[in-house]
């Protein structure tokens, strides 16, 4: 099991070798706030045939170390939220999580696929360091005061998606980030994807760490000097990250593609993984000619 670790906290990382030649760059996949690996699992699959398929568990999700301090799981609620939300992550630390997996890796460049949270981490990877080749960017934020906000209703339904593994809350965590049409249509997926995310996502206070570092990121003003190919995808029926958000990424990213899905919920990927995987391979192709 390959761990890279960086400031003491060992980060989990799955590394699938088996596509392609070798010649095309990895693809890495970064998850959303609070969910694991699972979140991706249509994307592996399409992915594994053509490209090496590297997808690191967020700090505080799944296997990486939450990297808290020890006492701050231990405080009441009514103490513990606050230092969390002040004291938590932030999407440098992220980024620089992720430049330690790649170096642990042997990975000189990626195509680097960020949701929600994890587009966050692209933004600020792809200013920071040198290793992505491509960034492709769904349901996300540049953040900062001129990012369409996520409402404050919204945000507290998925910080408190149930960290204990408690079913009901998970459940309850996902209405806004699946379309009622979906859930209504696919009960046994949803019932599959609760026991995925009780074994696999954040726990109360890592997903408060990160909703923190969400709250503090701003890289409006450093997006002009991201120099490489990049796919802006956002479904226009997102509920959590505002669909304007895409059109403002869209300005910001020098010559970066845009396209919207209709009907799209915050997973869409999920939703509609048949459309997505096809713009994202098609996309990659394109990298590698």
């Amino acid at each position: 099991m390959p761990r890279a670790t960086r400031d003491d906290v060992s980060i989990y990382y799955e590394h699938e070798k088996g596509g392609g030649d070798g010649a095309a760059d990895p693809v890495v996949l970064l998850q959303g706030l609070g969910f694991g690996r699972w979140m991706w699992r249509w994307q592996r699959e399409a992915l594994r045939d053509k490209y090496q398929v590297i997808a690191p568990d967020t700090r505080g999700t799944g296997r990486s170390d939450a990297g808290l301090p020890p006492l701050l799981p231990r405080l009441p609620g009514r103490l513990r939220t606050p230092l969390l939300s002040r004291f938590g992550y932030s999407i440098e630390g992220l980024a620089a999580d992720l430049e330690a997996v790649l170096e642990d890796a042997g990975v000189r460049s990626a195509h680097i696929v960020g949701a929600s949270l994890g587009g966050m981490v692209a933004q600020q990877y792809a200013v920071e360091y040198p290793r992505a080749s491509s960034l492709t960017l769904l349901c996300t934020s540049h953040g900062g005061p001129d990012a369409a906000p996520i409402p404050e209703d919204v945000r507290q339904q998925l910080l408190a998606g149930g960290g204990d593994g408690d079913r009901k809350r998970l459940r309850d965590s996902m209405r806004p980030v699946f379309s009622e049409r979906f859930t209504n249509r696919n009960p046994h997926l949803m019932d599959r994807i609760v026991e995925w995310r009780r074994e696999q996502d954040a726990g109360g206070p890592a997903r408060i760490a990160q909703g923190a570092a969400v709250s503090n990121f701003d890289v409006a003003d450093r997006l002009a000097s991201v120099r490489v190919p990049t796919l802006i995808m956002h479904g226009t029926d997102d509920r959590v990250v505002p669909p304007a958000n895409a059109r403002l990424l869209a300005e910001r990213i020098p010559d970066a593609e845009l396209e919207h899905v209709d009907g799209g919920s915050h997973c869409f990927f999920v939703e509609r993984d048949d459309r997505v995987n096809e713009s994202l391979l098609s996309f990659l192709a394109e990298q590698e000619r």
